[in-house]
């Protein structure tokens, strides 16, 4: 095990810039998981620790080495890919110990590596299988059997619940964390899916058109996002944006005036009919039955029942703003109805409309 290090990393292909000034350090034994959307840099990220993809600037330390000009077969790290890299013509038990047949390790550290590792993995009873013989999430298991028999320095994976389904994808990612829990080897995880980042991770970088946007814990990520990129990208649905001018003390939106606290006020440097963006996430939107303050009129478009509770997508009359909130599951609205919503300030993060950063909280 060891800590992994990334000094303003870059890379550049020809005239585009895929990732630019990667900073971060991974202490030694934590889970960190890289998400963003799809062509933000994650993966390149990833394929450039395990030596797969050149660095054009910036240093990649594993532990105490510089491994920029180390090839990956001696970088000590392992990966697991999307689409698991199972040998089809060797039994499970083959595919696990490939790796020390290649470095040569004798035959009964071999069998006792196998025999653990499947063990630990609950694959023991598959062993003497093909590849095409397993389900979806036996295969993964095996495809991470085969990154722990080695004891790497590190695990490198690679979007590697997303040829799952929705239900062996949840049970796989608990496994993983569990798993994690009792190897305590350092782990980057690759990922556009914002719940595998949130459920798994010590710390989440978020990552957008190659840069990284924010660094943190999934509590502080969720709760303080640094920006609206951050804000909008962690939390399924996402949260709602509704633009907003402020006035006499005052933030109207749709002609609604919401009044700010002295404290929001001391925060913020407002002044008279400049622009903002306001955000609130749709479990903090409640709806009412009579009139308070903060309160707006809106048009249900569309019911999702979830069971527990419904998800509710309206619109604000005259506009084309919509927003995402919940019902309780014994809620007997329908399409077209009239709701009078509302949600408390101090739930409210309030963003700069130009350049996206959090102004509050």
């Amino acid at each position: 095990m060891a800590k992994v290090s990334l000094n303003q990393i870059t890379r550049e292909f020809g005239s585009v810039i895929a990732v630019s000034d990667i900073t971060f350090e991974i202490p030694d034994g934590e889970f960190w998981v890289l998400v963003g959307p799809s062509g933000c840099g994650k993966s390149t990220i990833l394929r450039m620790i395990a030596g797969l993809e050149s660095i054009t600037k910036g240093e990649i330390y594993i532990g105490n080495t510089l491994v920029n000009l180390i090839p990956p077969r001696q970088r000590d790290v392992a990966m697991v890919f999307q689409n698991y890299a199972l040998y089809p013509h060797m039994t499970i038990a083959q595919n696990l110990s490939f790796g020390l047949r290649m470095r040569k390790v004798d035959p009964v550290t071999q069998n006792r590596r196998v025999e653990s590792v499947a063990r630990s993995l609950n694959i023991e009873h598959l062993l003497q299988r093909k590849p095409k013989q397993l389900s979806g999430g036996q295969q993964q298991r095996v495809a991470l059997g085969r990154a722990m028999i080695r004891e790497p320095k590190a695990f490198l994976l690679d979007e590697p619940l997303s040829n799952l389904d929705a239900q062996l994808r949840d049970e796989t990612r608990a496994f993983l964390k569990q798993l994690h829990g009792q190897l305590g080897i350092t782990t980057i995880y690759v990922t556009h899916d914002q719940v595998e980042a949130m459920t798994l991770a010590d710390k989440i970088v978020i990552l957008d058109e190659g840069k990284i946007q924010q660094i943190g814990t999934p509590q502080t990520i969720y709760h303080r996002p640094i920006n609206r990129m951050v804000a909008t990208f962690i939390g399924s649905p996402t949260m709602n944006i509704l633009p907003a001018i402020y006035s006499q003390d005052n933030l109207s939106i749709q002609g609604q005036l919401i009044t700010l606290s002295e404290f929001i006020k001391k925060q913020i440097s407002f002044t008279e009919s400049s622009r903002f963006e306001v955000g609130i996430r749709p479990e903090n939107i409640s709806l009412s039955s009579s009139f308070k303050e903060g309160q707006f009129l809106a048009i249900v478009e569309a019911i999702e029942p979830l069971g527990r509770d419904n998800l509710v997508r309206v619109v604000l009359p005259n506009s084309e703003i919509k927003l995402n909130l919940y019902t309780p599951f014994s809620w007997t609205g329908k399409l077209g109805d009239r709701l009078r919503i509302y949600w408390s300030l101090d739930h409210l993060f309030i963003f700069d409309s130009f350049t996206g950063k959090t102004l509050y909280p």
